[in-house]
């Protein structure tokens, strides 16, 4: 409810999140790539130059919404995986108890749209079965249009609309950040048409920055030659700008190259021509967001209601370094572990930004996005956790164009839009308490430049990676994955005299060094961070498919996400499609799994069977002995694990074998980040031997049966007890 009879004015809000956009790479915060719009929102806004967020997409989100810390809702990593009951910081879904921004606004009479990426539901209720309640229209938006997990391909995206899977619009040059600013601007259009004096509520989040950077090729080539002169010289003409405009103390010190990244001037000439290529792809697919966002601006300028609206533009974490070493067009190299060769990815250098490319730059860019920082996304060092933030607020900003230097967080965003609104957090929502706002209103800092930050400390925490803030000193470890916890090495910073966190004090200082350390301990387990867990390997929970081996699908279903789809991975299975063909002509996909980038296709073409598996671009495939039959067939394909990776497939025709291949390699982890189609090749096609596009089975297909068998990789593991003394008190967790 609205707090007293205090007379405010009716402001709009609009969130607009950005994706793994570091520090330096708007415009505004010292970037060369062209990012006008978003500067004229700095230009009539604010900059803040010490605001920090999660270093991970989905716990971002999550404070974002409801200013609580991300574990203590339940959004301790990425939703893909839900982690299960044992876990309850990690249950890829926010808790009921942790009303967001959208639910309380919608209490209070604000209109709520979302539209882009969600990425806070669990991987096993993306289905279009549901359960719903964990989608956008369950957690307080009135529509939704979009897409639910971490990321989607620009060209060919997996969108929802309300609580329904669509096909992307009919549309020549289709590009996924342009359909969201269309829908963005047809809710508003339909909402100020109708009841032009009611306030919204915009959640605008782009896929952009995450790869796949793609982007049309004119953008791409707008930076010919710009980023020729390599990542060392464009990192120091970054920090140089960013002295001068005032968004790095003018006493901060560039920090040294991140381990194992190479020097530009010893690269070798193809690997400088490949890696170039992928930044102008970045660069060009920022400065198309950017014009994105500059549509929307326009629209809000031409109905008179810019002045009138709150707008808050952040990125959700640092620059990535999911590209790995040499940058990938492959989306799921990275999540198997797999760094692609400069050699191969140089044979398709063309293709990179476009359709056929899962493209992401290098960890060199990515360095240089987080400048003056060390490390990435994922790390909890500032490289991964300080961002832009720019808020737009006319009516009460003074000084437009301004710097704030304040500390802050993301859970302090929505309480500061409550304290804008004059309405108060609810007690109780549909019956559940509430927990307490973590976050702390930034208003003083629109009107009192100077005003200390009213923040005192703040943690942070991902997948074993740890850090605490306190009062502009920093403890910080980066954590290898296996090493037990205790064994972390801690790192201690006094950031407000080293704001790029180059000198290590903790030799200097341990006393300082513990004393931040005990608190980031009291702080883990007030704000539900423990247990700590670093197994990325796990099996994680299935919700509602929890046990099943036996998976029947039949044609018409929607597309099945590849976090619900059967975990093929490490297993030995049996694929079975029982088919009628009227004639000779009948053929298309009978089932279908992945992209461009990864997975298996099993469909009939000139009257034989295909099987074909993508190996990260890399094809083993069986084409039939025999012609299918006319009339009722059953055709199967099986897959018999042998060793960690390898095995043997083989391909049948009513219990006939009619080829085999030996698989040398299969991807153990993550089959790909795009789902199963039954009866045709949804979104990016696996196989490029298709004639049509999604190439539908013009026969009859009774269902599609798969069995997985033999022994699962992905089998439960114990962990070890973590021992915590605080204040004399000891726990076990």
């Amino acid at each position: 409810m609205r707090k007293g009879n205090e007379d405010k004015q009716n402001l709009n809000v609009i969130y607009i999140v950005l994706d793994d956009v570091g520090y330096s790479s708007l415009g505004c915060y010292g970037s060369e790539i062209e990012t006008p719009k978003i500067d004229s929102l700095a230009k009539n806004g604010l900059r803040y130059n010490n605001f920090t967020v999660t270093p991970l997409c989905s716990p971002t989100r999550a404070c974002l919404l409801t200013g609580r810390n991300c574990h203590s809702v339940g959004v301790g990593t990425v939703t893909e995986i839900d982690w299960g009951p044992s876990y309850p910081n990690k249950r890829g879904r926010i808790s009921e108890t942790a009303a967001t921004l959208a639910e309380v606004l919608k209490m209070n009479g604000v209109a709520t749209y979302m539209v882009g990426k969600w990425h806070l539901v669990p991987g096993h209720e993306a289905v279009s079965s549901g359960p719903f309640e964990n989608w956008p229209l369950a957690k307080g938006f009135d529509r939704y249009y979009g897409f639910l997990l971490g990321m989607t391909d620009q060209f060919a995206p997996d969108l929802i609309y309300d609580n329904h899977r669509v096909p992307k619009p009919n549309k020549a040059n289709y590009h996924v950040s342009e359909d969201l600013v269309d829908k963005s601007l047809e809710f508003l259009t339909d909402h100020i048409s109708v009841t032009p004096d009611r306030p919204f509520f915009l959640n605008l989040a782009f896929g952009a920055t995450h790869e796949p950077h793609q982007v049309p090729m004119e953008y791409i080539e707008k930076y010919e030659g710009v980023y020729n002169k390599g990542w060392d010289q464009i990192r120091q003409e970054r920090f140089k700008r960013q002295k001068e405009m005032g968004v790095i103390p003018h006493y901060t010190e560039l920090v040294e190259h991140n381990p194992g990244i190479k020097a530009w001037d010893e690269l070798t000439m193809k690997e400088k021509t490949l890696f170039i290529q992928f930044q102008q792809t970045y660069a060009g697919f920022l400065t198309h967001t950017d014009q994105q966002i500059g549509r929307l601006l326009e629209f809000l300028k031409s109905k008179n209601i810019l002045d009138r609206t709150v707008i808050v533009l952040l990125s959700d974490n640092g620059g990535s370094q999911e590209g790995d070493w040499n940058g990938s067009i492959h989306d799921t190299a990275y999540f198997n572990g797999i760094t692609e060769k400069v050699n191969e990815m140089f044979n398709h250098i063309d293709e990179i930004g476009g359709q056929l490319a899962s493209s992401n730059y290098p960890k060199g860019w990515a360095q240089v996005a987080n400048t003056p920082f060390k490390f990435y996304k994922q790390d909890t060092f500032y490289g991964g956790t300080h961002v832009p933030l720019i808020i737009h607020c006319p009516p009460i900003i003074p000084d437009c164009g301004s710097i704030r230097s304040q500390f802050y967080h993301a859970i302090d965003i929505t309480p500061t839009i409550l304290d804008l609104l004059n309405i108060e957090e609810p007690k109780i929502v549909e019956g559940v308490p509430q927990m307490p706002l973590h976050g702390i209103s930034m208003r003083h800092t629109f009107t009192q430049p100077d005003a200390p930050s009213k923040r005192k400390t703040q943690y942070f925490e991902m997948l074993g990676h740890r850090a605490i803030w306190l009062d502009g000193w920093v403890a910080v470890t980066y954590h290898q994955m296996g090493v037990p916890f205790n064994q972390d090495q801690w790192e201690l910073y006094h950031v407000n005299e080293d704001f790029s966190q180059k000198f290590n004090l903790a030799e200097k200082y341990p006393e300082k060094l513990k004393e931040l350390q005990m608190i980031w301990w009291g702080e883990a387990k007030k704000y539900g961070v423990l247990p700590l867990d670093d197994d990325l390997i796990k099996k994680g929970y299935d919700g509602l498919q929890e046990g099943r081996t036996t998976f029947i699908f039949y044609p018409g279903m929607s597309h099945l996400p590849s976090t619900a789809a059967p975990k093929i991975n490490l297993s030995s299975y049996l694929i079975t499609v029982p088919i009628f063909r009227s004639d000779h002509t009948a053929e298309g996909v009978l089932i279908a799994h992945g992209n461009h980038s990864s997975g298996y296709t099993l469909y009939i073409k000139d009257n034989f069977v295909f099987y074909e598996y993508n190996f990260i671009g890399t094809f083993y495939k069986i084409q039939s002995s025999l012609e299918v039959p006319i009339g009722s067939s059953t055709i199967q394909f099986e897959f018999n694990r042998k060793g960690f990776i390898q095995g043997t497939g083989k391909l049948y025709i009513n219990g006939q074998e009619v080829g085999t291949v030996y698989m040398p390699r299969t991807l153990p982890f993550v089959l790909s980040v795009e789902g199963l189609d039954i009866g045709l090749d949804r979104l990016s096609p696996v196989s490029l031997n298709y004639p049509e596009v999604e190439f539908p089975f013009s026969g009859k297909i009774e269902k599609a049966v798969i069995e997985i068998y033999g022994d699962s990789f992905f089998k439960k593991k114990t962990r070890d007890i973590i021992t915590v003394t605080i204040n004399g008190k000891t726990s076990h967790y």
